[in-house]
């Protein structure tokens, strides 16, 4: 293995095939940060839902046996996906559970301004995730780049 995290091939040189340069691979996982992401969001998603309930049961007429274990299952839900991120079904996973937050507006409707408000947080985090699979499979995050040597 080279230090750019390639194979040292037959050209000895830093140029692929036909004079372009290579586009290397990640010498750093660049989604290990962006499952970081993920799962701080979650667990700041958890907190959030979890102080909705002195919300409702001020403003919301009362805290029910229902909308209590609701909530708490919830954010129960929200933690333990923090530390799933690695799976390959994980953003799905993520994904609805903003369903089900934005479900609890039957409860009482600041519970669903609470999912809407992070599921424009998760519909920026696809944006991130898109760019960041462009940006890798054209070769243009920082670890890719190629360096001379010596």
């Amino acid at each position: 293995m080279s230090p750019a995290g390639g194979e040292s091939g037959a050209t000895g040189g830093p140029e692929g095939e036909n004079g372009a340069p290579p586009v290397a691979p990640p010498t750093t996982d660049p989604w290990k940060g962006f499952r970081g992401v993920m799962a701080g969001t979650l667990v700041l998603e958890a907190i959030v839902v979890l102080l909705a309930l002195p919300v409702l049961a001020d403003v919301g007429g009362g805290v029910t046996w229902a909308s209590g274990i609701y909530i708490v299952v919830l954010a129960v839900l929200m933690f333990l996906g923090a530390g799933l991120q690695g799976r390959s079904w994980a953003l799905a996973y993520d994904l609805g559970l903003q369903v089900l937050l934005i479900a609890g507006a039957i409860f009482h409707l600041s519970i669903g301004v609470i999912g809407i408000v992070f599921a424009v947080v998760w519909g920026f985090i696809l944006v991130l995730r898109h760019d960041v699979k462009r940006r890798m499979e054209a070769g243009l995050l920082p670890s890719q780049r190629v360096r001379p040597p010596g």
